[in-house]
């Protein structure tokens, strides 16, 4: 499973992609910041990130895009660029057809880390180890995207595998073992598009 992590923010966006499945080693294909003045106005800050989020989706052709799920902050305008920032990457992996996954800090953490309350110092150096990488991925947006990109490899494996059984259960008229239900009309296994060719 290929996916691209997205630890979205309008002054720093990380970004992070990440290949592999539950239980085998990760490998990594592509880590960044994308970086915009803040004092430009807000509209060309979300088309820099926009454009960048757009390149990377064209080089890495992920399966699946993880974005780090936006939480209540007392500072309003740091959630609120952080908010944007977040669904720039939902819109353009939603153009492509691509399945979007909103994480948790604290989901990743506890995936990462097994803590939920682990620093970005933790995470960095778990990032770092479960990539085999010579040095910790900075800044820590850079790190916390490729966390993010794990925990949905992790996560998101054993998501997908239920959902497909669900699914093929449905479409094939099977209910749950002893129960004689059947799935409900027009009830199909959602396709996921072709990724195409390695660019790695």
């Amino acid at each position: 499973m290929r996916v691209m992590g997205v630890d979205p923010g309008l002054t720093r966006c990380g970004l992070g992609a990440v290949e592999g499945r539950p239980g085998a080693p990760l490998s990594l294909l592509s880590v960044g910041v994308v970086r915009t003045p803040a004092d430009d106005d807000i509209g060309s800050r979300l088309v820099v990130i926009e454009a960048e989020i757009e390149r990377w989706l064209d080089e890495i052709k992920p399966d699946a895009v993880a974005v780090e799920r936006v939480f209540a902050q007392h500072n309003v305008r740091t959630v609120m660029g952080t908010a944007q920032a977040s669904a720039v990457a939902i819109v353009c992996a939603a153009r492509r057809g691509l399945p979007v996954a909103l994480h948790t800090p604290s989901e990743v953490k506890a995936a990462i880390t097994g803590n939920g309350n682990a620093d970005k110092k933790q995470v960095g150096t778990m990032v770092t180890r479960l990539l085999r990488l010579d040095a910790m991925p900075k800044p820590a947006d850079a790190a916390d995207a490729l966390a993010l990109a794990i925990c949905h490899v992790w996560r998101g494996g054993v998501q997908h595998r239920l959902a497909d059984a669900l699914a093929r259960a449905r479409s094939g008229g099977v209910g749950p073992a002893g129960s004689g239900r059947t799935g409900r009309p027009g009830e199909v296994a959602a396709g996921r598009p072709d990724r195409g060719g390695s660019t790695r």
